[in-house]
């Protein structure tokens, strides 16, 4: 962040002019399309901005400034799963704001605690953009080989995988008792590190589970409801079907509440999940009664039900959202509502406004200094990062 101010000054002095720093943060959840869930990511950027202006040594509204200080949290709009989803909303912002130069930190981890900032940067070097890491003097901030939140994950990891292996297995011989806590403990020491974004909570993943047990009847009884639904269109003579191609920004997000979803659909007869890409789930429905169903929005809260509780179940339908759109009409859209990636619900505010507003994209400005400098700020610590519920 020191660098990319500093970087910015110099440009800004040798030009006689201002440059802007964007510091740009990737959300990690959403509550609803466009209203944003992460907490860590707007906490960071409050941060970043007094960090930044105590490094250039003025306060908001000076007017002999001249460096100005942008934030924006992007990709609450999409899934972002591959080190490609991340580096594209970036080169997304750099262009919509005229940037040509990111600056990355040495430590940043855009999936949690995936280590993948190597591929990312890499995806970033495809574009057009000038890709560079912040010389950074401050010390590596090394995890403990074991920690309570290294031991946790192992833990969960060693736990999930030894069970598994008996399930499989059919029998707890001693042969299959040995052979399973072994490749439960190569399975934990080599995976537990990108098995969890954030430490597993005994407390939380015991609601998890126990909600999943009420959810697991709820969504039987809409598998015999739609099985009744198909087996009387196969026997009606007319066969009366529809089919259609949707796309579905569904207010869910993470690797696991999006699968569950996305086979509670599947295992649904008359609809199917084809695809699960960054603008949300292509699903292919037979009927428009299934449809109906879709964006009535019974299972969409109750995955939300079993993932963030009660108060995450308490959301507009899908319908009310305008969240469901035909595959043909998701093609037809603008260029420019594609390369911004901004939904219509966000409405620009600055990260200054409250002291719990949410940073937002600002608005480009057509004479921005063609040396702005992009950069992206580490995230904060795994053991102090909040989840979002």
């Amino acid at each position: 962040m020191a660098y990319a101010v500093r970087e910015a000054q110099s440009g800004a002095e040798a030009g006689d002019g201002t440059a802007t720093v964007h510091f740009v943060s990737p959300a990690r959840g959403r509550i609803t399309d466009g209203d944003l869930g992460d907490a860590a990511a707007v906490d960071l950027l409050d941060r970043a901005v007094v960090w930044a202006r105590e490094d250039l040594d003025y306060d908001e509204g000076d007017a002999d400034s001249t460096v100005e200080i942008e934030t924006a949290v992007v990709g609450a709009d999409r899934y972002l799963f591959s080190p490609s989803d991340f580096a594209d909303i970036i080169v997304e912002y750099a262009e919509g704001f005229g940037l040509d130069r990111v600056v990355v930190d040495p430590q940043f981890q855009p999936g949690g605690n995936a280590p993948m900032l190597l591929p990312f940067e890499r995806e970033l070097a495809r574009s057009s953009l000038t890709v560079e890491e912040a010389p950074v003097e401050r010390r590596t901030a090394r995890v403990p080989l074991v920690s309570r939140t290294t031991l946790s994950k192992g833990i969960a990891t060693f736990g999930a995988t030894y069970a598994f292996y008996l399930l499989i297995a059919g029998s707890i011989s001693p042969f299959n008792l040995a052979t399973g806590a072994l490749t439960a403990l190569l399975a934990a020491i080599g995976f537990s590190s990108i098995s969890f974004v954030t430490s597993p909570s005994p407390w939380r993943t015991g609601l998890r589970i126990a909600r999943l047990l009420l959810f697991i009847p709820y969504l039987i009884w809409e598998i015999t409801k739609a099985n009744l639904s198909i087996a009387y269109i196969i026997l009606h003579p007319s066969l009366p079907i529809d089919p259609e191609m949707q796309r579905f920004r569904a207010a869910v997000w993470g690797g696991l509440p999006v699968t569950t979803l996305g086979n509670s659909i599947t295992l649904t007869p008359g609809t199917l999940t084809v695809d699960v890409g960054r603008d949300g789930l292509d699903i292919h429905s037979l009927t428009g009664d299934s449809r109906d169903d879709l964006a009535a929005g019974g299972l969409e809260r109750a995955v939300r039900f079993v993932f963030y509780g009660r108060s995450g179940a308490r959301i507009p339908t899908p319908a009310e959202r305008g969240s469901i759109s035909a595959i043909d009409d998701v093609e037809a859209e603008t260029p420019e509502s594609v390369v911004t990636g901004v939904d219509s619900d966000l409405s620009p505010t600055t990260s200054e406004e409250t002291p719990d507003a949410r940073p937002a994209e600002a608005v480009p400005d057509a004479d921005a200094d063609a040396d702005a400098t992009a950069e992206r700020v580490s995230e904060p610590d795994p053991d102090t990062r909040e989840e979002v519920e």
